[in-house]
């Protein structure tokens, strides 16, 4: 108890708390928009190979920025700028879809909602790892994560309540302003209250020469379990041209998914600070059989394989990051969280353009396309686990 209430006396816990504030209503403002973002694309006319090429790549087209924004804000020094200008576009790009009266138009703020997102990950995720150095890097990225999922969470809730009482999509998305300039009044007094975040790092990483063989084989395996995992769009967009789940009940199972994440994520976090291996082991292989559960499945099991995605989602979003933060050093850190997720992205844009064409020709397939690529990341995971073990020790890897 004594410990607990030193922690939450301590700056870099406020830090972590505020910057997780501005999550849960930036999350609560684009993943309301997501939630339903593919029945709205097949509302203006697309297929289901265009709704995965979309989803695809916007994913890859923010990831892929995170490499120049990551070295950007560590040769600069520019977080709290580049933090500023992404979620700008982040947030305001969804009550803008308020307006779209074709796909291409829509295409284009959901890619540029992402984006967004790329601007600012790199730059937001290192100031978050230096209050992390303190109160364990699990932690602050699960307690972060769990804020996110809230929000992720209520966005979708907001939504269906939007459909629900007949407003139609363009109310729905348009009602989300709200919460996007909340996210931007917290973010405001975060950059007010803590103008230099990197006073709050306690002690730098060990240096690895480059990034070291186990950064790469981290990489590896998240692109493995990138490539199979699929887009809720992809998913939703089955749910509903398939009838099994009606289009306004659609986000509030997305929210479900996404308050599993709130109870998930600070667990995995604290399970990571004790045991890093079995906890990436056992979270990635929980969540592989989500695939065949989502897209071959009647309501129940559609309805659990949403769930599971839920989970890997929480999983992704908690672990890969605290891996990469305790692994690296300080000075480099935003270029290499940056540089990751650019890997990560490219390998999610190749997997949802590969499921989204799948869809149209084999759901089994495509099923078993999902499983067995997040199946090759775990060796991987064993793998880098041994590395990184070797580089600490100054042994060859």
């Amino acid at each position: 108890m004594a410990e607990a209430w030193v922690r939450m006396k301590a700056p870099a816990f406020r830090f972590v708390v505020l910057i997780g504030i501005v999550s849960l209503f930036a999350d609560m403002t684009y993943e309301g928009g997501r939630s339903v973002a593919g029945p709205f694309l097949a509302q203006l006319g697309a297929t289901g190979f265009i709704v995965g090429v979309i989803a695809g790549f916007g994913e890859l087209a923010g990831y892929g920025l995170r490499v120049v924004a990551g070295r950007l804000a560590d040769r600069t020094g520019l977080y709290w700028p580049l933090t500023f200008f992404g979620y700008a576009i982040n947030v305001l790009a969804v009550p803008a879809l308020a307006l779209a009266q074709a796909w291409p138009s829509a295409a284009a703020l959901l890619v540029g909602e992402r984006l967004g997102r790329g601007i600012r990950k790199p730059s937001a995720g290192s100031m978050l790892a230096y209050a992390g150095s303190q109160l364990g890097q699990g932690w602050a990225f699960g307690f972060h994560e769990a804020m996110d999922q809230t929000g992720a969470t209520l966005g979708p809730l907001l939504v269906a309540a939007m459909l629900a009482l007949g407003g139609g999509f363009a109310r729905a998305f348009a009602v989300l302003i709200v919460p996007a300039l909340l996210a931007l009044a917290a973010l405001t007094l975060a950059r007010i209250r803590f103008p230099a975040p990197r006073d709050l790092e306690s002690h730098p990483t060990a240096h690895v020469k480059g990034f070291g063989r186990s950064y790469w084989l981290y990489a590896a395996a998240g692109a493995c379990t990138a490539t199979g995992f699929a887009d809720f769009a992809l998913i939703a967009f089955r749910l509903s041209t398939a009838h099994v789940i009606a289009n306004q009940l659609i986000p509030v199972l997305y929210a479900a998914a996404m308050l599993l994440g709130v109870v998930t994520a600070p667990l995995f976090g604290r399970l990571y600070d004790r045991a890093p291996l079995p906890t990436l082991i056992a979270s990635f292989a929980t969540a592989m059989s989500f695939a065949p559960l989502a897209f071959l499945g009647a309501r129940s099991l559609a309805i659990g394989g949403v769930l599971l995605w839920g989970f890997g989602m929480s999983a992704q979003e908690t672990l890969l990051p605290s891996v990469i933060a305790s692994i690296i050093p300080g000075a480099r850190r935003a270029t290499a969280l940056g540089t990751f997720d650019a890997v990560y992205g490219v390998a999610w844009f190749v997997g949802s353009a590969a499921m989204g064409a799948l869809y149209d020709i084999s759901l089994p397939v495509l099923a078993a396309f999902s499983v067995l690529l997040q199946a090759l990341a775990l060796p991987l995971f064993i793998a880098a686990f041994r590395s990184r073990t070797k580089e600490t020790r100054g042994l060859p890897a």
